[in-house]
């Protein structure tokens, strides 16, 4: 299964080229950027009881649905016509693959077609209004590429809209009608929002507008791959292209999501949606109205979750935090004197529970920032004080220099990097692991993994590796790497 954004967009054909006409025109190619959608009302009030215990869902739709706008976006669409090109969707949709694949038959049949072209593009999705002005918060998938956008309002009004600023990193765009007095939906920290509340969608899936949909709240604060300032909400609501960027609604008749994103085999709902908290959209919304521009701040770390193996392996009293495998070079938290194997527990106070709460609290602050950062290094508490970067979009980070190891007792048979093998991995040290068995087997480690670190204690030979291990007891954590990608593993040896 693939997480991408709920598809929106779909090229239309002009007549430059009747061939692809005729083929489009017998539905070869669909192409659906999907959007979600939820709405909420100026009045925020609990919602009662629709009889029998179960949650007024009808009250709910009632007073949000007019907050809730349909968005209709046209513009141009590039699509590379090589071989090995595609579509320039950072979706990578089953309709780009599609798309690419019709172009490049259609070249080789007859001929003419340039490397790439820009195609007419049309998509829907949602959005929903949080000033009486003509503010609207939607996604950024949902109108990037745009050259026209018009929103309609659920009283069948519509209004040609400015995008007023829009942010990939967190998929918030921010748009202004030239309307007042509208109905303004009412948002809610998502601090509170728990596990099985019931929660509501509103919004244009396939084009169908004010479609009403419910759920619970799957999860919080859940980390998805390649998305490292975003801590979602994941919800069963059903979402479907033309949802994206409509609000997810608490019993209470509040905005606590914008929707977002889908976890589907087949591009469709299969019960596991996404929403970003409408504490990080505001965070977006009220840089861009005021200074037309999103900036984010960065410690520059990698993290995972502490595990029960984990947590004993770094003698934590319980499994919470967020380990750090991965330090920048040069970034925010080397210079503070954050080292992998460090596991932080708190921030600015705050306390780190789960691995995900690490990136929220630093997405919700700015460049510049001084954050007190609590970590947990060699069984003692430790308050370092970290200096926030400024993300940039084309930040690369480096790999992280290294960490794991072992010996006999864990099961692993290992060797030294030859020159080239250290120039091709990246690695200052680190030994290459040549078969496995026992624990390490068990933990899942796999031959041909370099191993880095012990804990928290680096190792580049196996005389530091063989000390390392000999201090562990019934646990240890190894840090590996594996192709472009570190990870600590929990060895049982008790």
């Amino acid at each position: 299964m693939q997480i991408r954004s709920i598809p929106t967009k779909r090229p239309a054909l002009t007549g430059v080229m009747s061939a692809l006409l005729v083929v489009l025109a017998a539905g070869y190619w669909q192409h659906s950027h999907a959007e979600d959608a939820s709405a909420q009302s100026t009045a925020s009030r609990p919602m009662a009881s629709g009889g029998h215990g179960l949650p007024d869902i009808a009250g709910i739709a009632a007073a949000l649905t007019p907050t809730v706008v349909n968005i209709s976006v046209s513009g141009t669409h590039k699509v590379s016509t090589g071989a090995e090109g595609a579509a320039d969707d950072p979706s990578g949709s089953p309709e780009s693959d599609e798309m690419r694949d019709f172009l490049h038959r259609f070249q080789q049949r007859f001929g003419g077609l340039p490397p790439e072209l820009h195609m007419p593009m049309r998509g829907e999705g949602s959005g929903v209004i949080v000033r009486a002005d003509g503010v609207i918060l939607t996604n950024a998938h949902v109108v990037n590429d745009a050259d026209e956008v018009v929103v309609k309002l659920n009283d069948r009004r519509e209004f040609r809209a400015k995008v007023l600023g829009s942010d990939k990193l967190t998929d918030i765009a921010v748009l202004k009608i030239d309307a007042d007095h509208l109905p303004v939906a009412a948002l809610a920290p998502t601090q509170s929002l728990r596990a099985g509340e019931w929660v509501v969608a509103i919004g244009s899936p396939f084009g169908f507008e004010s479609t009403v949909t419910a759920g619970v709240v799957s999860a919080t604060k859940r980390s998805l791959p390649g998305n490292g300032l975003v801590s979602f909400i994941q919800t069963d609501a059903a979402i479907n292209p033309g949802n994206s960027g409509g609000p997810l609604i608490n019993l209470r008749g509040e905005v606590v999501g914008i929707n977002s994103q889908i976890y589907s085999r087949s591009g469709g709902f299969q019960g596991l949606s996404f929403a970003i908290p409408i504490d990080i959209a505001q965070h977006v919304e009220q840089q861009i109205i005021s200074t037309g521009k999103v900036s984010h701040a960065r410690l520059g770390v990698g993290i995972q979750e502490v595990d029960q193996t984990l947590a004993d392996a770094f003698k934590l009293d319980k499994p919470a935090g967020a380990l750090i495998e991965s330090v920048d070079a040069g970034g925010a938290a080397e210079r503070a004197g954050i080292e992998i194997g460090d596991v932080v527990l708190a921030v600015n106070g705050k306390a780190i529970g789960m691995s995900g709460d690490l990136p929220a609290l630093v997405g919700l602050a700015q460049p510049g920032d001084a954050l007190a950062i609590d970590v947990w290094r060699h069984g003692t508490r430790t308050t370092l004080h970290a200096l926030l970067d400024s993300v940039k979009v084309h930040d690369n980070p480096t790999e992280p220099a290294a960490s794991p190891a072992a010996g006999g007792r864990f099961g692993l048979a290992m060797r030294p990097l030859q020159p080239d093998e250290r120039r091709a991995s990246g690695v200052v040290g680190g030994l290459l692991i040549e078969a496995v068995s026992g624990p390490a087997a068990h933990a899942g480690v796999q031959p041909g993994d370099l191993l880095l670190a012990i804990g928290s204690e680096r190792v580049a030979s196996i005389a530091q590796a063989t000390a390392a291990a000999s201090h562990s007891g019934k646990t240890a954590a190894i840090l590996v790497q594996r192709g472009g990608m570190t990870l600590y593993l929990a060895l049982r040896l008790g």
